[in-house]
């Protein structure tokens, strides 16, 4: 157990900072997770639990002895996420009940590698020497939107993507004016960003705070080859905003 459970450490994207956790010998202590509980590790024997087989989001813990040493306690939930426990012993624990909230940064990459799958919509597509540029659905959730893409390559030479990058600018660009440009930093990217290959697609899905366009800007998503010409650039305007998909809650 302790071995998968330094497998996990190491290769999980996001793990939440050690948090203290009193329990006693006579009371039993309720820990509640977000998510279904898929691996527990306990740092002493010091330390009894029991997962609850009705509710798998619950973990029951309790001290098997009295005034142990410090320890610690890690749980893995199936949505990735790792939380770690700072474990002493109390005779009176302050509190037997601990609701743990979601990771909001495991939400957002669970939500977007869930959205790679869905059927695609065409909302905006360009086309250039056999590549297709694709805006297939945008969706919402919790103050986060979600823009998938795809790129299909019906050409025989692979599609190396060098920048995908998202921005607010000016709907009317003049010679005579510089370019107001302001640059959005993505939460999360899922799927295949590097590269597409030949006569293959490839779905992308970018996470950006949620927000709207003043009327005389629009949002850019430009696609750029690397050592290539194929570029793309994606206009999306308010109205396409505004018809986002509600995204349900995860379970």
């Amino acid at each position: 157990m302790k071995q998968i459970i330094i497998f996990l450490f190491a290769f999980s994207n996001f793990a939440n900072a050690q948090q203290p956790l009193a329990i006693t010998t006579d009371k039993t202590t309720s820990l509640i997770f977000p998510f279904p509980i898929k691996y527990v590790d306990r740092g002493t024997k010091d330390i009894l639990v029991q997962p609850i087989k009705e509710n798998d989001n619950i973990l029951l813990v309790k001290a098997a002895s009295r005034q142990f040493a410090e320890t610690n306690l890690s749980v893995v939930t199936a949505d990735g996420n790792v939380y770690t426990f700072t474990v002493n012993y109390s005779p009176a624990p302050a509190e037997l009940s601990f609701h743990l909230p979601p990771n909001k940064k495991t939400s957002i990459a669970t939500y977007a590698n869930s959205i790679i799958d869905n059927k695609p919509r065409r909302l905006l597509k360009v086309e250039k020497y056999n590549v297709i540029a694709k805006l297939t659905g945008i969706y919402i959730k919790d103050g986060v939107i979600f823009y998938q893409l795809e790129i299909c390559n019906h050409s025989p030479l692979d599609y190396d993507i060098e920048l995908l990058q998202f921005v607010i600018r000016d709907k009317k660009q003049t010679k005579r004016t510089a370019i107001q440009e302001n640059e959005l930093t993505p939460l999360y990217i899922a799927g295949n960003k590097k590269q597409v290959k030949a006569y293959n697609y490839s779905v992308i899905v970018v996470a950006l705070d949620k927000f709207t366009i003043p009327d005389a800007k629009l949002l850019g998503i430009r696609i750029m080859e690397k050592k290539g010409g194929r570029h793309f650039n994606l206009k999306i305007y308010n109205g396409h905003i505004l018809k986002a998909s509600l995204l349900p809650d995860l379970h």
